[in-house]
């Protein structure tokens, strides 16, 4: 089997970049300005993929208005700062310039607000090789990843038997799923293998050079 996807959808944590610093960091901030003091960041990284709101929710048992408090310090600290804490998983800007001289058409499909997706795209300089970067609204819309990739899938057109959607995260797997769609688990993201391999994914690749690889297979 090749991957003869006309179109591919890409999540952005922990698929294109690693945002481990900027998330975890900001994650911390926002919980110190609620009285939680939170040393280790690598205890914060389960915050790196799913919905935040409903991630400070889960994790810290808040309720929602003061999730959304958490989320609100948060984003003070990740729109100056955080954001530029990233960076491109190595592989990724040669993988994207073969998929676009394949002729292949390439979206973002991210929960992170598209304002901060975009900029994150602009400043690292990926952009260029996608048709559009799809996020959430900065008021929670869309965070679930089964309407953004409802509402970019219908915004666009796109015929779901010819699209793939890759992510590290089971959020990524279902969101293909309910919609149709075939789905890339990728193993170097934040995503445990366990995690990605009850979702049952299309296809699983344990390193971005295994994905690179298979889309450069013929058919």
């Amino acid at each position: 089997m090749s991957l003869h996807y006309q179109t591919v959808l890409f999540d952005l944590d922990g698929t294109l970049t690693d945002p481990r610093e900027g998330i975890t960091r900001s994650i911390q901030y926002a919980l110190g300005k609620l009285g939680i003091d939170e040393p280790d960041l690598s205890r914060l990284e389960h915050f790196i993929g799913p919905p935040l709101l409903q991630a400070f929710m889960q994790f810290y048992d808040f309720d929602e208005a003061k999730a959304w408090q958490a989320v609100n310090f948060y984003r003070e600290r990740f729109k100056v700062t955080g954001l530029y804490e990233n960076r491109l998983f190595e592989g990724v800007m040669p993988l994207l310039q073969d998929l676009n001289s394949q002729g292949r058409q390439l979206y973002v499909a991210t929960s992170k607000p598209w304002e901060f997706a975009r900029e994150i795209a602009r400043h690292f300089d990926f952009a260029k090789h996608f048709k559009l970067i799809y996020g959430s609204e900065l008021d929670g819309t869309r965070t679930n990843k089964v309407e953004l990739i409802a509402h970019l899938m219908s915004e666009e057109g796109l015929d779901p038997a010819s699209t793939l959607m890759v992510g590290d995260r089971k959020h990524d797997l279902i969101g293909a799923r309910s919609n149709g769609l075939d789905a890339a688990a990728v193993g170097y993201g934040f995503g445990s293998f366990e995690e990605l391999s009850a979702e049952a994914p299309t296809w699983h690749f344990e390193t971005l050079a295994d994905m690179h690889q298979a889309f450069l297979r013929r058919p």
